[in-house]
């Protein structure tokens, strides 16, 4: 596994996987249009923690975490540099929200159905291994989520399988069973699962469940 994390956002997503790889003694640096707004993560981090710009992330990370907005996504891996990211498992955790407001509930996306958020970056970083994780619940239960019907269920996809492998063994580090669904296609399924996801969060205020495969 890899010891140095690049992560492009600076919310509580990023902060959240930042905080689980520094726990595990990695070395993280988050990326931000603004380091200054994280002084204080910083300085309550520890020194395995650093901040930088987009830039500064991607060629600091060996591997690396896209945790911005999904409409900011590809304007983000521009400004790092599209190079920076070659040969790289790059962990897609974005989500193609629309800036509308949900509709009973469902949130509005900005793709189509035959199409992914992930797809657009496979070919705006062609060389990049990205996978889809981490997209389907919130902030609060990425890290270490304790349920008692025991492990929920992270679905990946991506078209690298030693980069599959990679980000399954985060996810077992971070108490996820990986589910891997295929290639970057799958993406148009497992996007869509933060709809659902938000569903019970809109109507009813519930934001701490997630997703769980049963197998016989």
């Amino acid at each position: 596994m890899k010891n140095k994390i690049g992560i492009l956002g600076s919310g509580m997503v990023a902060q959240t996987l930042a905080g689980g790889f520094l726990k595990n003694g990695k070395s993280v640096m988050l990326g931000t249009r603004d380091a200054s707004k994280l002084n204080d993560w910083k300085a309550q981090a520890g020194e395995n923690a650093s901040v930088g710009s987009f830039t500064d992330a991607a060629l600091f990370g060996e591997l690396i975490i896209l945790a911005v907005k999904g409409y900011s996504a590809v304007d983000t891996l521009e400004q790092a540099g599209i190079e920076h990211f070659s040969n790289k498992t790059v962990i897609d955790v974005s989500n193609p929200i629309a800036n509308l407001p949900p509709v009973n509930g469902v949130i509005q996306y900005f793709t189509g159905p035959n199409e992914s958020l992930m797809e657009r970056l496979q070919a705006k970083a062609p060389d990049a291994h990205f996978v889809k994780a981490f997209n389907s619940v919130g902030a609060g239960k990425m890290v270490n989520p304790v349920y008692e019907e025991g492990k929920p269920t992270m679905f990946i996809c991506g078209n690298s399988g030693e980069a599959k492998q990679e980000v399954i063994e985060i996810l077992n580090m971070f108490g996820w069973d990986g589910e891997d669904m295929g290639f970057v296609e799958a993406a148009r399924a497992i996007e869509p699962l933060c709809v659902l996801w938000c569903i019970p969060g809109f109507l009813n205020n519930s934001w701490t469940h997630a997703f769980k495969v049963l197998k016989k």
